[in-house]
């Protein structure tokens, strides 16, 4: 049997970490798919359950070097905070030992480089004991010290950077650790060489170099770690919100759990009291809890898990969940779901569904699932950076030795007293330093990150990063009617009185409208019918107030219609003309208003009191609301949109008409359905299918991209790429932008990544220098790796202030 789950990783530090991970989980037995990403720290991990287990897969990354954190839902949030806080807490430490030695490590360095300030009379203060012209070796020595105190406060880069190595697997620290080991080596050379009297090496040491290289990184790891952190934010907030404890009103089920009443030192007599309600309420935690178990919730609390009322009443706020911002009344028999706040009163429910399958933990899965499935668009930065490191390290020697050969045989020859060996090392640090794969690695898997989660917000789970880049290139959308673009239930919509029905103005104990008297009549007769019309017309009624009366007969005719006797004694017949021509009744004086509501999409029906024709009552699907702007908006940007339904064309004309759709494809059986969908994709057209039912999953899955309708059926929602949490249509042009906004911010990042890579690491290598221009500092390399990194996490971010 195939599991998904979800494991947080520790300890990645680029990209090619994160592709460690995937293929060490990839070689485990019985794992069909492994992807993880790098920007979420997480790994989605489909394996077979008789093949393998959780301990295997989290042995698998240990093994690779890496912290296999908790997979336990109940847990997964606490240790997520505690990881990354403590893991951000030691990096923040660590930048400020390394910043207060390298500050004056760099002073020392570079000061007696600057020329004086303002013509000759200011200068920098610099201790004349540490002179590297009059105490070279006091000037190397100072400097040694304080690197090695920085190269020791950056280990984590030379252990694993180095591990990395030897696996023949070379990560970005691995490019980190053989740059500043190659700048802290060279310069404890010249340090020995300058202590046997060389002392023109002192201008080429790079202890300054490699110490400010790892400030730098450290600096920007931390940046990026809190910058990641924001990225998931949404989702964290919705974790937050999951109550903790839960009061159960069986204690007896929990051993030493602390219960409001202190136990009685002896035994009770008798005939005492019975315990009170308070007496029995134990405060558990919400993990404990068991479907079946009976929990109270009071006001201004959130409730524990999802349930069914069985006693009192309160209005419950589920905006968490709906996106609605008006409480929902909650009586006996209405559901409840973890998470939502009881406003107004207390609520006593059967917890049903608990653990990971409550609303909100389906909810905060089903956007970890989507932002660990790589969009493919990614395909291409993750097969560079599987290549990424091994090319830069090519890269740097042989630009290295280019340079080298280019001096030795004078094809190039530099300024009167530079250092060849410190000029070519220049060039190999800084190739070395400035290469960042770590802006490739993120710039798809962050955007996703705050994509999904911004549509979690909104009340839109995105399933996968692959349903995002679909939903961005849409370009035709075929909205189901029923139950979609329209309520699913018939309402009244008019009332058209017969001429002769005019005098016909009151009934017994009410004194009514003649439009008002003919619902009265029609909804008494209907009021003992099943069908929807016949509810709908009650319905109606009822909203008016009207008084019904009861009927002492009632007979339903299948095709045609119902009669029915009024306790008044006054007979009512509802119907088609056929059944009103059968008891002798003419209907063609309402021929043509009978034909204009037809045009208009309505089912009417005749109502004939005592043998006479009394009028028509008009019913429709009416469409809902949102309908109008949601389709207006979809078209302003650009998309087509098409109405299918198995209604009457005439029925989906009038449909179509009110709300400017052009296109109509009706009369379809539910099974045919899905074969609509797959003529528009077969002629070209990237289709989305918006539905809500279950003959609607087959059209879902066919269609490009498949969007359900939160009030659907579960059949339907599972088939759907996109699942809109409310039942609001207008959701459906805000999926659309949000994933037009993801896979543009996905092109940007990518274009950024790419861009900088390909511009930095020649200029790296001394392109410029050929041509009069400068050469690049490694420590400026260090400072453009880092800020590439967070101009892709910056831009992502972004999308969390866009107007969706």
């Amino acid at each position: 049997m195939a599991t998904t789950i979800s494991i947080p990783v520790g300890g990645m530090t680029c990209a090619v970490c994160a592709q460690r991970v995937e293929k060490a989980l990839s070689n485990v037995d019985g794992v069909s798919q492994a992807t993880v990403n790098y920007a979420n720290e997480k790994a989605i991990v489909t394996y077979e359950r008789e093949q393998t287990n959780i301990e295997q897969l989290r042995t698998a990354i240990e093994k690779a070097g890496y912290a296999a954190l908790t997979t336990s839902l109940s847990d997964s949030l606490a240790a997520d905070q505690s990881y990354h806080a403590e893991q951000l807490r030691l990096g923040w430490t660590r930048f400020a030992l390394a910043a207060i030695v390298s500050l004056p490590l760099l002073y020392l360095a570079m000061v007696p480089m600057l020329p004086t300030l303002i013509a000759g009379t200011i200068t920098l203060p610099f201790p004349t004991s540490l002179s590297p012209d009059n105490h070279p070796l006091a000037f190397a020595l100072t400097q040694l010290a304080l690197c090695s105190v920085v190269i020791a406060v950056g280990y984590r880069f030379y252990v694993d950077g180095f591990r990395a190595m030897l696996q023949l697997s070379p990560n970005m620290d691995s490019l980190i650790a053989l740059g500043t080991s190659a700048a802290f080596i060279y310069s404890i050379a010249n340090t020995i060489a300058i202590a046997r009297g060389n002392h023109h090496l002192v201008h080429s040491l790079f202890f300054e170099a490699a110490a400010t290289i790892i400030t730098l990184i450290v600096l920007g790891r931390n940046l990026e770690a809190q910058a990641k952190d924001q990225a998931g934010s949404a989702i964290k907030s919705l974790m937050r919100l999951a109550p903790q404890t839960a009061i159960l009103l069986q204690p007896s089920r929990y051993e030493g759990a602390a219960t409001n009443a202190t136990p009685p030192a002896t035994a009770p007599a008798t005939n005492a009291a019975p315990p009170t309600a308070a007496d029995l309420e134990t405060e558990i935690p919400v993990d404990k809890v068991e479907p079946g178990d009976i929990l109270i919730v009071r006001p201004g609390a959130r409730i524990p898990v999802d349930g069914i009322v069985i006693a009192g009443s309160s209005a419950v706020d589920e905006s968490i969940l709906s996106g609605e911002s008006l409480p929902v009344d909650k009586t006996a028999g209405d559901l409840v779901y973890a998470a939502t706040l009881n406003t107004t009163g207390a609520l006593r429910f059967r917890a049903e569904k608990v653990g990971a399958d409550t609303a909100l933990s389906q909810i905060i899965a089903a956007v970890e699932h989507a932002q660990g499935r790589k969009a493919p668009i990614a395909r291409l930065a993750d097969q560079v950076s599987g290549i990424f490191v091994p090319i830069v390290f090519a890269l740097a020697v042989c630009s290295t030795l280019a340079w080298h050969l280019a001096i030795r045989f004078g094809w190039f020859n530099l300024p009167a007293g530079s250092d060849p060996i410190a000029f070519v090392m220049n060039i190999f640090i800084s190739v070395l330093v400035i290469a960042c794969p770590c802006a490739l690695g993120l710039a798809t898997p962050v955007a996703i990150m705050v994509g999904t989660g911004r549509g979690a917000e909104l009340g839109i789970l995105i399933r996968s990063g692959e349903a995002l880049e679909k939903a961005g290139n849409i370009n035709t959308i075929i909205l189901d009617k029923t139950g979609t673009v329209t309520s699913g239930k018939p309402t009244l919509t008019d009332l058209v009185i017969a001429p002769g029905f005019q005098g016909q103005t009151s009934l017994p104990g009410q004194s009514l409208s003649a439009q008002n008297t003919l619902l009265a009549l029609a909804a008494s007769a209907e009021f003992n019918s099943e069908h929807p019309l016949a509810k709908a017309i009650v319905l109606a009624a009822e909203d008016q107030d009207i008084k019904l009366q009861p009927t002492s007969s009632f007979e339903a005719k299948p095709g045609f219609g119902i009669k029915a006797t009024l306790a008044d004694n006054r007979q009512v017949l509802i119907g088609n003309a056929s059944l009103l021509n059968q008891s002798g009744i003419d209907t063609s004086s309402m021929d043509s208003e009978f034909e204009s509501l037809a045009n208009d999409g309505k089912s009417a029906v005749y109502v004939a009191v005592d043998g006479t024709l009394s009028g028509m009552v008009a019913l429709a699907d009416q469409s809902k609301p949102s309908a109008l702007p949601a389709i207006t908006r979809l078209q302003k940007n650009g998309l087509s949109i098409a109405l299918l339904t198995g209604d009457s064309h005439q029925t989906a004309q009038a449909v179509a008409r009110e709300l400017a759709i052009d296109q109509v494809i009706s009369e379809v059986l539910p099974s045919q359905k899905a074969d609509q969908v797959a003529e528009l994709r077969a002629a070209g057209f990237k289709v989305a299918m918006v539905g809500d039912g279950i003959n609607d999953a087959p059209a879902l899955i066919e269609a490009d991209l498949g969007l359900a309708i939160g009030s659907g059926t579960d059949v339907a929602i599972e088939s759907a790429d996109i699942v809109l949490t409310k039942d609001d249509l207008l959701d459906v042009p805000r999926a659309i932008d949000l994933s037009r906004l993801t896979l543009r911010t996905i092109k940007q990042n990518l274009f950024w990544a790419f861009a900088f890579n390909t511009i930095a690491l020649p200029v790296a290598a001394g392109l410029l220098y050929i041509f009069g221009g400068p050469l690049l500092n490694p420590i400026i390399s260090a400072f453009a790796m880092s800020a590439s990194s967070l101009v892709v996490m910056g831009n992502a971010l972004r999308m969390k202030t866009k107007r969706i």
